[in-house]
Order: structure tokens, then C-alpha cells, then sequence
């Protein structure tokens, strides 16, 4: 492998783990906004549609404006197109983690079952892939079976913790 194939591949690498830790903050923080809407006394359709979807944005927003100053700070610059580009890229997982909920508030509102089953179902959902990350993680990375799955048990453990604590705060 020559050297520039190698920078490309450990580049791509990066990129690959950035990408997935901004879907599971995006889906820790949305499966608590979706949690507090299940909760509330008579939650609407396009009440719970846009607060899910301004909740995405908003931590979307949150992200680039965050990256953009911290890569000021560091490299005296503004980033290149070149490095926004990245910074999408590396950011829209923020975005597509509100796809599922949005789809099944949408099933919801064709009355195909209740909103409050549906927003549960998403939070289920964005739990169950938690687990599926991490244990598959710890496999691709040699654990045994049944460490990969304890390494599962335990981020999804955090996982819930964290939405506990987002919601116990008033998130």
C-alpha cells in the first residue's frame, strides 16, 4: 500500500467514526425528545413532526457552528470548501436520524396506529440500534460473542441512562 493510499484509507476511516458518533448523539438526544413527546398528555401529529424535526436540525446547526469555530481556533482560518464539505458530510447522520420517527409519526397520522405507540416504537428502535453498533462493533473488532454482546448490554445501558438523565433535566 503506498503511503497516499494509506493516508486516504485511514482518512476514510476517520471520517466512517465521526459519522457514526454523530448518529448515536443525535439518536441519544432525539430518542429523549421523542420519549418527553410520548409522555405528554395529547401529543399532536405535527406537533411532535416538527419538534422532532427542529430537534434534529437544531443539533445539526448546533454541530457546524461548533465545528466551524473550534477549526478556526485551531488553524488561525476559515475552513476550505473542501473542509465544509467533510463537515456535511460527516454531520448528516444528524439529519437522518429524525427520518424513522418522521416516517412513523406519518404512519401515525394515517391512522395506522396511535402516536404515542409510534413515538414509543421510535425510541425502541433507536435503543435497539445502540446495541446492534456496539455489538457489532466489539465483534468486527475480535471480541468473543459474548463480550461483544456484554459491550452492547452496557452502551445500551448508557444510552438509556443518558436519555434518563436528558429527561429528568426537563430535555
Amino acid at each position: 500500500m503506498t503511503p497516499t493510499v494509506a493516508v486516504t484509507a485511514a482518512r476514510a476511516g476517520d471520517i466512517a467514526a465521526a459519522r457514526l458518533k454523530e448518529r448515536i448523539y443525535a439518536a441519544l438526544s432525539l430518542t429523549a425528545v421523542i420519549v418527553a413527546l410520548a409522555e405528554a398528555k395529547h401529543p399532536e401529529h405535527l406537533e411532535s413532526a416538527l419538534t422532532v424535526a427542529v430537534t434534529a436540525l437544531g443539533i445539526w446547526l448546533a454541530t457546524l457552528v461548533a465545528d466551524e469555530q473550534s477549526h478556526r481556533a485551531l488553524t488561525r482560518r476559515s475552513a476550505t470548501l473542501q473542509e465544509i464539505r467533510t463537515t456535511l458530510h460527516v454531520s448528516s447522520p444528524l439529519l437522518l436520524t429524525a427520518v424513522g420517527p418522521l416516517v412513523l409519526i406519518g404512519i401515525s397520522a394515517l391512522g395506522v396506529l396511535e402516536l404515542e405507540t409510534a413515538l414509543l416504537i421510535s425510541a425502541g428502535v433507536e435503543v435497539a440500534t445502540l446495541f446492534l453498533w456496539s455489538w457489532r462493533t466489539g465483534l468486527r473488532i475480535g471480541n468473543k460473542p459474548l463480550s461483544a454482546l456484554l459491550s452492547g448490554l452496557v452502551d445500551t445501558l448508557i444510552g438509556i441512562t443518558v436519555v434518563a438523565v436528558k429527561l429528568l433535566a426537563g430535555h
